[in-house]
């Protein structure tokens, strides 16, 4: 039997997609995003995935958080396999499982930084481990800002409040898609930075959407994906390594 050579080299998954594909329409307007991919996301990982416009990246996250359906193939969270699950136990999965970053910093402007980081669990009527809460609090430098509302705070007090509304609940996975579009390159680094240090310090699973090479050097692991397809990796990346592979996208619209 064939070893995937792009599983990753944790022992257990927090995310697993196997043979996954997502195709649009048919016929002569078809559009296969994704062509059999199969990719395992370990536990206490830091993955970045990159490619060309067009590559599946964004749609590979999407679908392997609950967020989009797939044509074929399999996905798991943990050990519970998405295709099985109803709406209502598709969206309580994606609630107590799974943690989301986005470009857009989506805070409700009425709710204080903490009511926003809180509002999952209170949504799901959970109380916050007060602990753990208070970790990711002061690890994303928030302690003194915790009363002001979003028009109050700057971009990058924005995202480090979606990061730790993303942590505090403690999920098996985040997923962030562009989380530092928005930002200028400090308050991005920073962003980075506290993503980098919840899976060294708090043992977090990151997946993260990028174009930037210099974002992706944050994470341990960088797919690179071209065609809807998972052709190639890097470990230990630098922003220079991670340059010089997408020149070859660039150059040849897919790596040698």
């Amino acid at each position: 039997m064939t070893t995937n050579p792009y599983a990753a080299r944790a022992t257990t998954a927090a995310a697993r997609a196997t043979d996954l594909s997502k195709v649009y329409g048919q016929g002569e307007t078809q559009v296969v995003a994704l062509d059999h991919v199969s990719v395992d996301f370990g536990r206490g990982d830091f993955t970045a995935i990159m490619g060309p416009s067009g590559s599946g990246k964004s749609t590979l996250m999407h679908c392997v958080a609950g967020l989009d359906s797939f044509s074929s193939g399999s996905v798991r969270i943990g050990e519970t396999e998405l295709s099985t699950l109803k709406d209502s136990e598709l969206t309580r999965l994606r609630r107590d499982k799974i943690g989301f970053i986005f470009q857009a910093f989506n805070l409700l402007p009425t709710l204080t930084a903490l009511e926003n980081i809180t509002l999952p669990m209170d949504i799901a009527g959970r109380e916050p481990d007060k602990q753990w809460l208070e970790r990711v609090i002061e690890m994303v430098g928030l302690s003194g800002r915790l009363s002001h509302r979003p028009t109050e705070l700057s971009g990058g007090q924005q995202q480090r409040v979606a990061v730790a509304r993303a942590l505090a609940s403690q999920p098996e996975i985040i997923f962030g898609d562009e989380p530092t579009g928005n930002l200028d390159s400090r308050s991005g680094a920073e962003v980075l930075g506290f993503l980098r240090d919840s899976v060294r310090e708090l043992g977090q699973t990151v997946v993260m959407v990028t174009h930037d090479p210099g974002a992706a050097a944050y994470a341990n692991r960088v797919l690179f994906l071209a065609d809807g397809r998972v052709v190639d990796e890097i470990h230990r990346p630098t922003a220079d390594s991670v340059l010089d592979r997408m020149k070859h996208f660039d150059a040849k619209g897919r790596t040698s």
